[in-house]
């Protein structure tokens, strides 16, 4: 499996040790304040979506652990080609790390998978992620209304696309 190394932080593969730590992130609203479900009420809803975050790394896609200091904090990766996000403890929010973890999974994906450009889908109150995305370089591409259904509340999106870099 592959493993990614930045300047602070190391992108691994999930393991079955990263359940608490990843549901300490999951299960924090403020974590999930902008996820596409509500935050998990149990370790085993946390431990099914690492499971779930696993097997989609051994596929086509690729999910990557944030770890800092040795210590889980988030992951970023893809769910689904060409759609890529990310999530972290709101404890290191502020510190670069998302763009750091992102700019190393972005660069990887394009190194290794045939993807004319990679999307991602963002709450369009999410200030920090829209930020984020167009540090990286993405674009907003449109919005959309009552896309996701989040326990009661219904959430817009804001659509990016980030094309492959031209060669040379």
């Amino acid at each position: 499996m592959t493993v990614l190394k930045t300047e602070r932080l190391v992108l691994r593969p999930a393991r079955p040790d990263d359940v608490e730590a990843f549901h300490a992130i999951m299960s924090d609203p403020r974590a999930m304040r902008y996820w596409s479900t509500p935050p998990h009420a149990t370790l085993d809803e946390t431990r099914e979506w690492v499971a779930s975050m696993a097997e989609r790394s051994a596929g086509a896609c690729q999910d990557f652990v944030i770890e800092l200091d040795g210590r889980a904090v988030g992951k970023a990766g893809c769910f689904k080609l060409p759609e890529i996000g990310y999530i972290l403890h709101p404890d290191v929010w502020g510190r670069g790390y998302a763009r750091e973890a992102m700019a190393a999974v972005i660069t990887h994906i394009f190194a290794t998978r045939d993807v004319e450009k990679l999307v991602a889908d963002v709450d369009p109150r999410n200030e920090a992620s829209i930020g984020l995305m167009t540090r990286l370089g993405f674009a907003e591409t449109h919005r959309a209304k009552g896309t996701w259904q989040v326990g009661d509340e219904l959430c817009d999106s804001v659509y990016f696309a980030l094309p492959r870099p031209e060669a040379g």
